[in-house]
């Protein structure tokens, strides 16, 4: 069975994310999702915990019935070789990397692993939305509705707004 490794940050996970868990698991068996960052929160790139969105992925996937999944902690470590070494000793061996980042994409390829690039969706990306957020636009139509209820239950828009104003 086929093992891939999808990594991102998931600042929040959002509908661009979940289509991309199902293609990918139309390609590999098994999905390793690694949240980077893992170490930061509350910041305005980073504002939800890795616990918190480990928890927004583990109730839109179980919604879904979506359960050949693992998640782990990736955080960062600021020297590449030594990030994709945590990886891949840290992880489970997988056979492929998915993700959206350039920078992710060329660290596993100069290190010898197949990559894939996750096709981007116009108009939905973590980004945006934490900027809807702070605009108070509708934010909530770009991400699942677990992880939107998710949001509100933590008063995750107040801690996004917060770390704005702290810019």
């Amino acid at each position: 069975m086929k093992r891939a490794l999808f990594i991102g940050r998931f600042q929040p996970f959002h509908n661009a994310h979940l289509l991309d868990v199902k293609r990918i698991l139309k390609e590999a068996g098994e999905i390793i999702i690694a949240i980077g960052s893992s170490n930061e929160k509350n910041t305005l790139e980073n504002p939800f915990s890795y616990n918190e969105r480990k928890q927004m992925i583990v109730n839109v996937l179980k919604k879904r019935q979506i359960k050949n999944y693992k998640i782990f902690p990736v955080p960062d470590l600021y020297n590449d070789k030594k990030w994709v070494d945590y990886i891949k000793n840290k992880l489970p061996s997988f056979d492929a990397v998915y993700s959206g980042n350039p920078w992710t994409l060329r660290c596993f390829k100069k290190y010898d692993s197949k990559v894939e690039k996750i096709r981007l969706i116009k108009g939905i990306s973590s980004t945006i939305i934490r900027n809807m957020i702070i605009k108070d636009k509708n934010w909530e139509k770009l991400v699942p509705k677990e992880v939107s209820e998710y949001i509100n239950k933590i008063k995750g828009v107040e801690r996004v707004k917060r770390a704005y104003s702290k810019k």
